[in-house]
């Protein structure tokens, strides 16, 4: 009797799971056991290069639910979920060895580090005489049903958008196994985590800040349960497009973002809900364009599929070398929502209590940072990497890539005026004063730009800028435009492209 060990990475999830459904498949047609592994790698909860925690409080307790609610799933269908703390390519292979004609399942990595350690977990088992079968990566679109090869993918986004949805379609999601067969299942998940020194970390539980608009709970049922919620009962998808760049409420948009990330949820089975409700109440604008946004996912990891590295690297994948700053203090002000542009420190002091960001605000703290700062973007993405409970390597340092104006599709030294975007999006300044309670009784023609209030108009509204609030530490017209000057010498040394004569 074989047996077939399926290793979860980030694929957390039993719908539309093609590792989970193959390996069950295969258990049936054999008579073997499945046996569902997780592996709690040490390397992933270090420090990154920046000297921050890899995975912080909140990602890491997301992460905790994502296991608990697995092992849920998993036992319903007559499994368990087993953590394996270490190495993968050291806790794999043993295991493997340890059971009858065993074949470990795992679904393929994108990112080069992930790569990596896929490619020694695959030699070592090799080498112990285990079978391995590997799953392509759980892309909205399958790669093998791309009309271009991953080295042919085309360098702008509009280019790929229009060639797939012209030329692709989209893989219907797969059920989840009705029964896995399994001889006994493992001991629950808390326990095994409170038996290791490394599950430890994830059984200290993040308390909920009160102040936060939204709850996430990790897992594939509160991932199902958020759609059920927002698409359906709420009705929200209707105007998502209208809504989505909200910065506050939680009904603005979709915020599936942590389970897509963690694989609670796959692109296509969130693809399929919104084929159901354009069938089932409306086909707009907004229906679109949360598919648009699947897209953007899809074309992420494709990039950094075909670049493998260069994404990760200062000069990114334009290989345009910057001076960039390292300047702790500046950084601080900025990773800690003290730099005295409202809307900026309100995100970065929401990403800090909740592990999550809009988008709308995240675009404008990555690009503070980047074009008014100077700060080197990989700082940024590490503490991204370290607070968002989305964390995905080829979305997070793909966006990067694009805010700090090193990414393939970026256009120039594009730069988000904060106070513009600010007054654009958060009029009455209730994002900002949700966050930054220093500034609850500053007047609205002041709330974004307090600086320009005169001394009477600070002790009205009980906010000395200075002491209560901080000034801002730096000019945001100066800085952008020092900042481009430095971009510009760069991407052409300084000189401007020569017009071309009429004639």
């Amino acid at each position: 009797m074989a047996t077939q060990i399926v290793w979860f990475r980030s694929d957390l999830r039993v719908t539309d799971n093609a590792t989970l459904s193959a390996a069950c498949g295969e258990a049936t047609a054999q008579g073997g056991d499945v046996v569902a592994v997780y592996v709690l790698d040490p390397r992933f909860l270090a420090e990154t290069r920046c000297g921050f925690e890899r995975m912080a409080g909140h990602r890491r307790q997301f992460l905790r639910e994502c296991l608990l609610d697995l092992d849920d799933c998993l036992r319903a269908r007559g499994a368990g979920l087993q953590i394996l703390t270490g190495h993968a390519e050291d806790v794999l292979p043993p295991l493997a060895a340890g059971v009858p004609e065993a074949t470990v399942w795992f679904q393929s990595a994108i990112a080069p580090e992930e790569v990596r350690i896929q490619r020694r977990v695959s030699r070592h088992l090799r080498d112990s005489g285990v079978r391995v079968s590997v799953s392509e990566p759980a892309t909205l679109y399958a790669i093998d049903d791309l009309p271009f090869s991953v080295d042919e993918l085309p360098e702008v986004f509009t280019q790929f958008r229009r060639q797939v949805e012209k030329r692709c379609d989209i893989r219907a999601p797969l059920a989840a196994p009705a029964c896995i067969p399994c001889a006994a299942p493992p001991s629950d998940v808390e326990r095994q985590l409170q038996q290791s020194a490394a599950g430890r970390s994830l059984t200290t539980d993040c308390a909920p800040d009160s102040r936060a608009t939204m709850t996430f709970r990790g897992g594939e049922s509160a991932g199902w349960e958020r759609i059920k919620n927002w698409m359906w009962e709420r009705d929200r998808l209707r105007v998502y497009k209208e809504t989505r760049n909200g910065l506050l409420h939680e009904e603005d948009a979709s915020r599936l973002a942590p389970w897509l990330a963690h694989g609670c949820l796959s692109p296509r089975s969130v693809f399929a809900e919104v084929e159901r409700y354009e069938q089932q109440r409306v086909e707009n604008d907004s229906t679109y364009w949360l598919v648009f946004e699947l897209l953007w996912r899809d074309y992420f990891a494709l990039i950094v599929h075909k670049h493998k590295g260069a994404v990760f690297r200062p000069s990114g994948l334009r290989g345009v070398t910057l001076p960039w700053s390292t300047d702790k203090r500046l950084f601080d002000a900025w990773r800690t929502g003290m730099t005295g542009y409202p809307l900026i420190d309100a995100g970065m002091r929401e990403l800090a209590a909740t592990g999550f960001l809009s988008n709308r605000a995240r675009q404008n703290v990555g690009s503070f940072l980047t074009k008014n700062l100077g700060i080197d973007w990989r700082m940024g993405a590490e503490w991204f990497e370290s607070r968002l409970i989305d964390y995905d390597p080829c979305s997070n340092y793909g966006n990067w890539n694009y805010t700090a104006g090193v990414g393939n599709d970026a256009r120039g030294f594009r730069w988000f005026n904060t106070t513009k975007q600010a007054k654009d999006y958060d009029g009455r300044g209730e994002f900002v004063r949700y966050w930054l309670p220093e500034l609850k009784d500053v007047p609205v023609d002041y709330v974004h730009e307090p600086w320009k209030m005169h001394a009477a108009e600070q002790r009205r509204s009980q906010c000395e800028i200075g002491v209560d609030y901080p000034a801002p530490v730096v000019n945001l017209f100066d800085s952008a435009k020092q900042n481009e000057e430095l971009y510009q010498n760069a991407t052409n040394g300084g000189r401007q492209p020569r017009r071309r004569r009429r004639r």
